[in-house]
């Protein structure tokens, strides 16, 4: 069973608290604070019980070395404007050198203190016990509420939380309640929407839930690799050929389950993905030479909207075109709003399907929106997450 902040002992000590702050930047401005927001609560009910907070995070992949550009200045500013408060910064070549730690260690009783870049140490990815150590050091007790980053068996993610009373986040907490619902309990009908490039970045969630869902959807990408499974054409669409005869596989272990397998049957095709670029819609499994599928077509979506319309529970992760580059980002568009109009329990996953329920200003309107892209799929997979397995009662 997880140690929640209901079984540690925080009040009025001092509390290491790793979190998500891998957050997208521009000209030193963060663009999307989501994953700050989603923190708030758990910073928020620490303070109110007298903590002393140290926040650890990483940013981008600065590959052990500090890199200006990703530095958690930012972060800091934007927070201290959520929570309306000081936020105690101090840019330092590492989140334990002398310097650092020092100004940890400056750190009055109640205030909020948030250390540089753990990536800025080549030791975080190796999860290095002496970097545990000087990250232990900085607390009386742990918490962790960065689900995001639960799939890393890092020294800010797992090492550490040997080292000190321990325990998940509230945020760390939903996650883990709303995925394990997806996996064990979900109220019927259950729908699942996968999207994406590749059917091997996603085989594995699919496999462990069918034994759950009742319909599958399989867009993006992805899709046409299973559309050549079933002997279609889908000329120079991307086709991941070590992995057609797995798609024709899993259509038959779903068709023998009962669980309607669902592809789109047109798509938006062009000869280039280029803004703006020429496209014409064209039957999946008929696509002309010279043409390659990157979005699902109108009559696709309208049938999908349609099936979806009485399922009770939806996961969606991964795009259903090439999200980032219109005019292939509508059929994205369109399944964001399909899902958020829904009248049951709807969560979102990791990537371009949060950015678009974000950009159409739906995420008030879903279930959950979770904080975990990678961290998401290997749990909804069955694997063992290192930073929550560390956090569970003997």
């Amino acid at each position: 069973m997880l140690k929640t902040l209901d079984d540690l002992p925080y009040r009025n000590q001092r509390v290491l608290v790793r979190v998500d702050f891998n957050v997208p930047l521009r000209d030193g401005d963060v663009t999307d604070d989501t994953r700050i927001q989603k923190a708030l609560p758990t910073l928020r009910e620490l303070a109110a019980g007298g903590a002393t907070l140290i926040l650890v995070s990483h940013l981008g992949r600065p590959k052990g070395t500090a890199d200006p550009q990703l530095s958690l200045a930012p972060v800091a500013k934007r927070l201290s404007e959520l929570l309306n408060k000081p936020v105690r910064f101090e840019g330092t070549p590492g989140p334990a050198s002398a310097a650092q730690e020092a100004f940890v260690a400056a750190a009055e009783p109640g205030s909020l203190t948030l250390v540089e870049n753990t990536r800025f140490d080549a030791r975080e990815t190796k999860n290095d016990p002496e970097l545990a150590k000087v990250l232990a050091g900085y607390a009386d007790v742990y918490v962790n509420d960065a689900f995001g980053a639960a799939h890393r068996a890092h020294a800010s993610t797992e090492g550490v939380a040997h080292l000190l009373p321990s325990a998940a986040g509230r945020l760390m907490q939903r996650e883990l309640e709303v995925l394990s619902q997806l996996t064990h309990a979900p109220e019927k009908p259950f729908n699942v929407i996968i999207g994406g490039a590749k059917v091997s970045d996603k085989i594995g969630v699919i496999e462990n839930l069918l034994d759950q869902v009742d319909a599958l959807f399989i867009g993006g990408a992805m899709a046409y690799t299973f559309v050549r499974a079933r002997g279609g054409d889908v000329a120079d669409s991307l086709v991941e050929e070590d992995r057609v005869e797995m798609a024709g596989d899993l259509m038959q272990r779903a068709e023998a389950k009962g669980i309607a397998l669902h592809l789109p049957e047109d798509s938006v095709c062009a000869r280039e993905i280029a803004p703006g670029a020429d496209t014409a819609v064209h039957p999946s499994g008929q696509i002309p030479a010279g043409m390659k599928g990157l979005d699902a077509g109108p009559a696709a979506l309208a049938a999908w909207t349609e099936q979806l319309s009485t399922a009770k529970t939806v996961f969606w992760n991964g795009p259903l075109g090439v999200f980032e580059v219109p005019p292939f980002d509508a059929g994205t568009r369109t399944i964001a709003r399909a899902v958020a109009g829904l009248n049951g329990f709807t969560v979102v996953g990791g990537g371009d399907s949060v950015a678009a329920v974000n950009a159409a200003g739906l995420s008030d309107r879903i279930g959950h929106v979770s904080t975990g892209g990678g961290a998401s799929l290997e749990f909804l997979e069955g694997a063992t997450l290192p930073g929550v397995a560390v956090l569970e009662k003997a």
